[in-house]
């Protein structure tokens, strides 16, 4: 089991509100997936949070010391191509995205295959705060305190068969709500994927808010994964379907541009984007660069599992 450390545990405030943030999960109304580099990209624009409660979290950094990055930053700063390429304008594009009522299904080389309700699920599984570090592909990063639970809580019920290797994440196509997909430029739905191992892991997060609030829609509402130590296109946002499969997935992204992205997609400043450095980083909200750490900083608790692979082949 990986220690989850002080500053990632859920504050007391947040836990003996969460029945509060329960039932008000389906008030709220307002991912990372991700493309071409911006390294130049404007700071992002200020916006109140859609409700009338502030975003709080128990952390001010993270565990290397790094100040959170604010709910406003986080919320007006997204990649999410199924409303826009324009990080600025998807939060008022989703706005009024639809998150409720909602399904998971989990299903594919499990003996327990089963429907959940996004409620139920909340209810299910103890609601914690983590801040992790996420970092795009595209060069930027930040450091949000998200709200979920561990996502191999959720696939240890479904009780894997022995011929499951991966899982298969599908997000929903929904182009009258999602003017990004309308046009014909990708292969919709998002489809991502993770080694099982992987997603069993105890960092890899099924998120369901930020902030000490319910997840917003620019954000991946209502359900997305943080597996923090890969690109942040990695976490899949608003899905309906968790496969175990025994292929590994074809996933969005290697379908669009195979010689740019793989399947692992761990954060490794010693390989390349074909286009850019993956060297450095530039957090939203300072100025200057600073150096990108292998696995995102979180090689201590993951590097076991690609023991004895070719990082640069398996990209």
């Amino acid at each position: 089991m990986v220690k989850i450390k002080p500053s990632e545990i859920t504050p007391e405030h947040v836990y003996l509100s969460r029945r509060k943030f329960m039932i008000g999960v389906g008030a709220l109304a307002a991912t990372a997936t991700l493309a071409a580099c911006d390294a130049s990209a404007p700071e992002p624009i200020a916006a109140n949070p859609s409700d009338t409660e502030p975003a709080i979290a128990q952390a001010t950094t993270d565990e290397l010391g790094d100040p959170l990055n604010t709910y406003e930053q986080i919320t007006n700063y997204n990649n999410y191509y199924e409303f826009s390429t324009d990080k600025q304008e998807v939060a008022s594009l989703a706005a009024n995205f639809k998150t409720s009522p909602w399904t998971i299904e989990v299903s594919g080389l499990v003996n327990q295959p089963k429907t959940y309700d996004i409620d139920d699920l909340r209810a299910k599984f103890p609601q914690d705060e983590r801040v992790y570090r996420l970092r795009c592909v595209e060069g930027w990063s930040m450091v949000i305190p998200w709200i979920g639970f561990p996502l191999n809580l959720l696939l240890k019920e479904a009780d894997p068969k022995s011929s499951a290797k991966f899982v298969r994440f599908t997000s929903i196509l929904d182009p009258d709500q999602m003017p990004g997909q309308r046009g014909g430029w990708f292969n919709w739905p998002y489809v991502e994927g993770l080694r099982l191992d992987e997603a069993m892991h105890d960092l890899t997060l099924a998120v369901t808010g930020l902030y000490g609030k319910p997840l917003p829609n620019q954000d991946g509402a209502p359900l997305r994964i943080a597996a923090p130590w890969k690109y942040g296109f990695k976490g899949a946002k608003a899905i309906v379907k968790i496969e175990l499969v025994e292929e590994q997935p074809v996933s969005f992204w290697m379908i669009a541009s195979p010689n740019e992205y793989g399947f692992y997609s761990n954060v490794n400043p010693n390989h390349p984007h074909p286009r850019w450095s993956q060297a450095t980083e530039r957090r939203i909200g300072e100025a200057g660069r600073r150096p990108t750490l292998m696995f995102n900083g979180y090689e201590k608790e993951v590097a076991q599992m690609y023991a004895g692979m070719d990082l640069d082949v398996n990209f």
